[in-house]
């Protein structure tokens, strides 16, 4: 069976952000769509499963990937802000991070220290923190 699968998708473009994209999307749509009871909701949810299905499916390389392409465009700049949440949460067990009061670099700082003179990797101004 999966070798089976795997001769039908051979030469199909596949899944990429984009389609993930979609198929979340459609998902939450979907759901809110049981608990507020709106048609058009539902609606949208099945274009954007066809259109996902679509893509999946598709043997226009080219196509898929300029759309991918243009989507990844358009959302590199909420990607990257939410990455570095991300990071800066996932460090904020380990590290403090302050901003130099000279030049506003932003300097990360291992806790449990106690009070420590940092000095600024760009402008050299030094200042005392508690890490």
């Amino acid at each position: 069976m999966k070798e089976r699968f795997n001769r039908f998708m051979q030469g199909r473009y596949g899944i990429d952000e984009l389609s993930r994209f979609l198929l979340y999307l459609s998902v939450i749509l979907l759901l809110l769509n049981m608990l507020i009871r709106i048609p058009l909701l539902n609606t949208v949810s099945l274009a954007l499963l066809v259109w996902l299905y679509f893509r999946i499916f598709s043997r226009n390389f080219a196509g898929r990937q300029a759309e991918n392409r243009k989507y990844l465009e358009l959302t590199a700049g909420i990607r990257k802000t939410v990455s570095d949440k991300k990071r800066r949460l996932l460090q904020m067990r380990t590290h403090h991070i302050y901003k130099c009061p000279g030049c506003g670099q932003k300097i990360r700082v291992p806790r449990g220290r106690g009070r420590i003179a940092v000095t600024c990797p760009k402008c050299r101004n030094e200042f005392i923190k508690k890490s």
